[in-house]
């Protein structure tokens, strides 16, 4: 690496080229939107949803009017975890259902989906969107128009499909996540999904006593945990098949350990950012732990890349 200076003074040049890559949608965030959009009325199943979420690997389905089409809420991943524990949601197995998962699973989206949709108008600039999705810590966002009505949906990833190999100068070090929240493989699923929900997390690494570190006396990185895995969890059809009996408690003491991804995709802190744009998009996942000489040292998301691509607009 350069010194700092001379890092800067990189940075100020290759700015320009970022600018120019970009200045080209500014005020049209429809050139990144998504405009093939899924949605799902609000009498749709619970376990229905979940099931398109997975096959479609979503996060996330706008749920509309099926008579007039205007947007009426959104069901996330998050909204599936805390129903599955984690949150407030879960109430609805235990007041409503009595601990019966299966009668639970099949109620209507529109008892879990979120009513108040952070959204934003097809007049909104990329720069706009930005912000606001940093603001509003949304990891993408309905685009609505006049009627009320979705025309477009845009994502953290959007930004980064567009973004790949742009920044060349800056480093994972200096813009990952360092104040990391871990748990064991030992964990139950109602642990682990309250400690989402709770911290607003998509991913949770897990940590236990590593092979390759016998002799150091700490923990290392053996698998990772994201809000899509539970989903597949979740809308497994096995999990149901194989139930003794439909008691949600049955469900909430797997344990991570039985659904965590093992061969975890790693990055080491010297990687560009530029390279790691590719890397998230090749992978088809939105962020990577951060590892040198095995120790865990962070994370790094599509959520820091957006922060960073926000900042760029400002200097």
């Amino acid at each position: 690496m350069n010194n700092r200076n001379d890092k800067n003074l990189k940075s100020s040049n290759s700015h320009k080229s970022r600018e120019s890559h970009l200045s080209d949608k500014e005020g049209d965030i429809m050139t990144l939107a998504n405009k093939n959009i899924v949605s799902i009325s609000q009498s749709t199943h619970i376990k229905d949803a979940v099931a398109t979420m997975v096959k479609k690997e979503f996060r996330r389905l706008p749920i509309t009017d099926a008579g007039s089409g205007k947007l009426r809420g959104i069901l996330t991943s998050m909204d599936v975890i805390s129903f599955l524990g984690g949150g407030d949601k879960y109430n609805l197995m235990i007041e409503k259902h009595e601990d019966n998962f299966l009668a639970a699973i099949n109620d209507p989206v529109r008892k879990i989906m979120t009513t108040k949709v952070r959204h934003i108008t097809h007049k909104y600039s990329i720069k706009e969107t930005i912000e606001y999705m940093i603001e509003k810590s949304a990891g993408a966002v309905p685009i609505l128009n006049e009627e009320e009505k979705i025309v477009g949906m845009v994502a953290e990833r959007d930004f980064i499909l567009t973004l790949a190999g742009v920044f060349t100068d800056e480093i994972v070090q200096d813009f990952m996540t360092t104040d990391l929240i871990t748990t064991t493989p030992g964990t139950p699923i109602e642990g682990a999904s309250k400690i989402m929900v709770r911290n607003s997390f998509r991913r949770i690494p897990i940590v236990g006593k590593g092979k390759d570190i016998p002799k150091i006396n700490k923990e290392e990185l053996v698998g990772i945990m994201t809000s899509t895995d539970l989903l597949r969890f979740l809308g497994d059809s096995d999990l149901f098949n194989n139930l003794s009996s439909n008691s949600t408690l049955e469900i909430l003491d797997s344990k991570v350990s039985d659904f965590m991804i093992r061969n975890v995709l790693t990055i080491d802190p010297l990687t560009r950012i530029g390279d790691l744009c590719k890397i998230l998009i090749e992978n088809g996942v939105g962020g990577v732990p951060v590892i040198k000489d095995h120790e865990l040292l962070g994370i790094i998301t599509e959520r820091d890349i957006l922060k960073l691509i926000v900042n760029s607009y400002s200097n």
